[in-house]
């Protein structure tokens, strides 16, 4: 049996079940938890309720649905989010207040509960430890998304897996996004919560697809503990990594996308002004709009850095662009070289990478965001009809 995620930590069981646009996940999973939620001032019922419970630093379940957002929806919407916990407690045998809850979907409507409390009936007692099972959860929580998202990072005494969702919405301060994370580890409360903090700013807070904050974005991390102690550092780089394979999954599936754009911005002064750089870079709808029309229109990329606000020499960076393999200069210490052949030619694959040195200090980031086409105006124009 190969796991691809969740299902291979140890103490996690899960199932989902999708009927058209309207789906539902539901995960077992004891231990230690921490979550991570959108900095949007409208935050869903979902996240308000999340930010309480989350205090208790323990979490025994979660229940998520697709095809409703449950965004903006008052004091139902609340209530709502509190019944769905209740549904998820009531058929796991689990207090309803040790229960995630999570919603993504169309903004202002109000959630069908009959069809929720109906999918959950019908899937909490599937629940299992099984390849199918991670599956079948992670395709429950898709909404426009083309495929659903996995990452397992297994070392010699612990694993780390997590699924999510996300495709349009998708901006820094993460996206229109779950993401549901478990471990084995044995790591407490305040460590996780941490751990899972340096790991979104380093990796979900740096994808863009089309510069929109969500309402609804959450990642919860659960620790089972069921495999023991771990070294903080290890377990720290380790989740960060897991969590850097599933943002690199939701940049590459942005809405409409047909490629996957990487930014790394080196030589600044500090990580936090080379993560500036990348992600203004990474959402400048002309450096999205050339990757997509194969044009190496590279001065949009330098423009894009100049406009982030932070102070580096114009005149001293170098830029090259990438296609995974091969690297090409297009400026080195501000002089152009730059073949256009050759750049064109590199950005006919899936996978466009850029390399920014600002020659202004040791510092390095990475950012990364998608090309920006006619389907993503078709999706969206179309979004609730």
């Amino acid at each position: 049996m190969t796991f691809r995620s969740i299902c291979a930590v140890k103490g996690v069981k899960a199932y989902g079940i999708k009927e058209g646009k309207f789906g539902l996940t539901l995960i077992r999973a004891s231990g230690t938890a921490a979550g991570v939620f959108t900095e949007n001032l409208v935050k869903a019922p979902p996240i308000e309720l999340m930010r309480k419970q989350i205090k208790k630093g323990n979490m025994e379940a979660v229940i998520a649905n697709s095809g409703c957002a449950n965004a903006y929806t008052g004091k139902r919407g609340y209530d709502d989010a509190v019944a769905m916990t209740g549904y998820a407690g009531s058929e796991l045998g689990v207090e309803p207040e040790l229960v995630g809850v999570a919603s993504t979907g169309v903004i202002g409507r109000y959630l069908d509960l009959p069809l929720i409390q109906r999918q959950c009936k019908a899937i909490a007692h599937k629940i299992d430890r099984t390849t199918e099972a991670e599956s079948f959860a992670a395709e429950a929580i898709m909404t426009t998304d083309t495929f659903p998202k996995h990452a397992l990072v297994q070392k010699e005494t612990f694993s780390i897996g997590g699924i999510t969702k996300g495709s349009g919405m998708i901006a820094p301060n993460m996206g229109t996004m779950l993401a549901f994370i478990y471990t084995d580890a044995d790591v407490g409360a305040r460590p996780l919560s941490q751990a899972l903090k340096q790991a979104t700013q380093r990796t979900f807070n740096r994808v863009v697809v089309d510069g929109d904050m969500s309402t609804n974005d959450i990642a919860l991390c659960t620790a089972t503990a069921e495999s023991g102690k771990v070294k903080y550092t290890e377990f720290s780089l380790a989740l960060e990594e897991c969590c850097r394979l599933l943002a690199r999954q939701i940049a590459a599936d942005g809405e409409g996308a047909t490629k996957l754009i990487e930014v790394t911005v080196t030589g600044a002064k500090d990580e936090e002004a080379a993560a500036k750089v990348a992600r203004t870079i990474i959402e400048s709808p002309l450096v999205k709009t050339a990757v997509y029309g194969e044009d190496p229109n590279w001065g949009r990329v330098i423009a894009a850095a100049g406009r982030a606000g932070v102070e580096f020499d114009p005149n001293a960076i170098s830029l090259w662009i990438s296609n995974g393999t091969e690297r090409y200069p297009l400026v080195r210490s501000g002089e152009i070289i730059a073949d256009l052949k050759k750049a064109k030619e590199s950005m006919h694959g899936k996978k466009v990478f850029f390399i920014l040195d600002l020659a202004a200090g040791k510092e390095e980031a990475t950012a990364w965001g998608c090309d920006l086409t006619e389907r993503y105006v078709e999706i969206n124009g179309r979004y609730t009809t």
